[in-house]
């Protein structure tokens, strides 16, 4: 049997986790149980007991990570209720969902180097590492996530 304790531990580090990388605490707080509870799906009343949180924080966090791609929503054949689970790979979906932010980086450079045209070399440094690291990422990133989804299905994971 899990000691609770290691168990309620570890859905706090992902909450703090989380709230580091630019997401609410109780977000986190919801990816850290949908990783470990059984089932491995929850309700929303689910959620809320488990993690003694409000309705209403609850509500939002499965908002927000349904939008990041980090939890997927549905539903049981004759059962009226919402279930939630962390997504199919989440991981790799969450990667793969912000590569667009990349391109948008990227294309701020190139908008940033069009308008100081004609000044020094100096000055458009900074905005050229901008361009070139994002343009670099937007070549090499998927190739990586290529390969990690082959490394996925040596080890048995694509049913995750």
């Amino acid at each position: 049997m899990a000691d609770i304790e290691k168990q309620v531990g570890f859905v706090e580090q992902v909450g703090l986790y989380f709230e580091g990388v630019g997401l609410a605490r109780i977000a986190g707080r919801v990816i850290g149980w949908l990783l470990i509870c059984d089932p491995p799906h929850q309700t929303q009343p689910d959620l809320v007991e488990a993690l003694g949180a409000s309705k209403s924080s609850i509500s939002v966090a499965l908002k927000d990570l349904t939008t990041l791609y980090l939890v997927e929503r549905f539903t049981l054949p004759g059962d009226r209720r919402t279930y939630y689970r962390t997504s199919k790979d989440m991981w790799s979906r969450s990667f793969r969902a912000r590569m667009h932010q990349i391109s948008e980086l990227k294309a701020l450079g190139e908008a940033g180097l069009a308008a100081l045209e004609g000044e020094s070399p100096e000055r458009l440094k900074r905005l050229s590492l901008m361009r070139d690291m994002n343009a670099f990422m937007a070549e090499e990133f998927p190739k990586l996530l290529d390969k990690w989804d082959a490394i996925k299905r040596e080890k048995g994971y694509d049913d995750l």
